[in-house]
């Protein structure tokens, strides 16, 4: 193997910090100059002008290269694809004449979507879905997220997410932390700006994220919903109508009876409920005795309520004691099941454990299949 094929084989193994694809893959290598004294010139094409991890990216073709037998230096020039290579790579990424639509929407789709939903405010729904997501990312799948909660977006924060979205010409490249492929409104606003839309608006801004926000090939998609059953909850229906949602509630009965509702709304758009998650179970005192704050029974007593509604088995997949550490991680950017020996860590593991047992299947799938002619 020559040297410069070796440094291209190198290259094959640094992914594009967004699209989590090699450069190689990518048309960003330009060229690659070997010196006679060992040192390596690489010429890499960023995607955008003001690309925002451009230093990730030099670290590590550095890295990569630099680590090969033999040499002694590595330079990385930086430029800036054209537009016929940009229109290029989007049509690398999303395919040769694909039309702009819900990718997950798609016949040959294998993405599950989870629409993580509540009936009322406050039960840690937010929390719940970055680190089931961080969860089956730890786990090997490819996992994105959708902040659809528009007034009350949180997923940025609870990430440790600054990084502002890349745009490639319409084409929007969501920030990755912990694996997760995310992307909120709360990337576009200054500070903590409010937002205050009417409900078109809140239909269209949804819509322009799953059609725009290049997640590529997920395993699983999650959305992050607002409490209740309103514009967003019925655009989802419209826009994902194969989404399953995942309800969340205390075990207050009362926030139970609320959740109840956004759980049988399944009925009406046609969604299927793929389970219960009860947070804030009890609190475990230094004496090792757990306190029920909030009460007990809400999350079995709606998994009950909602399998006699919706006429088959709802489960109650777990239950999340409350914890600092939760809250804590949360305030850090830094999920929970990332650590060990919590409670909350550990249960929500086994709740993402639970998920990522019902892998992508092709039942009911179309398969482009052409018998072959004799």
């Amino acid at each position: 193997m020559t040297q410069e094929s070796a440094v291209l084989a190198a290259l094959g193994k640094v992914l594009d910090p967004e699209l989590r694809r090699p450069i190689t893959e990518l048309g960003m290598v330009e060229g690659i100059t070997t010196h006679d004294d060992g040192a390596i010139t690489v010429r890499v094409l960023l995607t955008i002008a003001g690309c925002p991890l451009r230093d990730t990216i030099t670290r590590d073709v550095e890295a990569a290269v630099g680590g090969l037998p033999g040499v002694t230096g590595v330079s990385v020039e930086l430029a800036v694809m054209t537009q016929d290579q940009r229109d290029a790579l989007k049509e690398r990424l999303r395919g040769p004449g694909a039309k702009r639509g819900i990718p997950f929407n798609e016949p040959g789709s294998l993405t599950r979507v989870l629409a993580v939903a509540s009936g009322k405010g406050g039960v840690g729904k937010s929390s719940v879905t970055v680190n089931l997501a961080t969860a089956m990312a730890a786990r090997g799948l490819r996992v994105g997220i959708v902040d659809a909660d528009v007034y009350g977006f949180s997923v940025p924060g609870l990430m440790g997410i600054r990084q502002s979205p890349t745009r490639v010409d319409e084409m929007i490249l969501p920030p990755v932390a912990y694996g997760v492929k995310a992307i909120s409104i709360g990337m576009f606003v200054a500070g903590n700006q409010a937002v205050a839309w009417r409900g078109p608006m809140l239909h269209r801004a949804l819509e322009q994220f799953l059609q725009d926000v290049y997640f590529g090939d997920l395993d699983v998609l999650f959305l992050d919903l607002p409490p209740g059953t309103g514009d967003i909850a019925i655009s989802v229906a419209q826009l994902l109508p194969d989404a399953e949602l995942l309800i969340v509630t205390t075990p207050q009965s009362a926030a139970a009876d609320v959740a109840e509702r956004a759980g049988s709304m399944a009925v009406q758009t046609g969604q299927k409920v793929a389970g219960v998650v009860e947070n804030m179970s009890w609190l475990e005192l230094p004496s090792g005795e757990r306190m029920e704050v909030f009460g007990s029974g809400g999350g079995a007593e709606l998994a009950r309520r909602l399998t006699t509604t919706v006429g088959y088995d709802v489960a109650l997949l777990g239950s999340i004691p409350l914890e600092p550490a939760l809250r804590e991680g949360g305030d850090k950017g830094q999920p929970v099941v990332l650590a060990r020996g919590t409670g909350a860590s550990e249960e929500l593991n086994r709740i993402a454990s639970v998920l990522a047992a019902r892998p992508r299947g092709l039942s009911e799938k179309l398969l482009k299949v052409t018998p072959k002619g004799t």
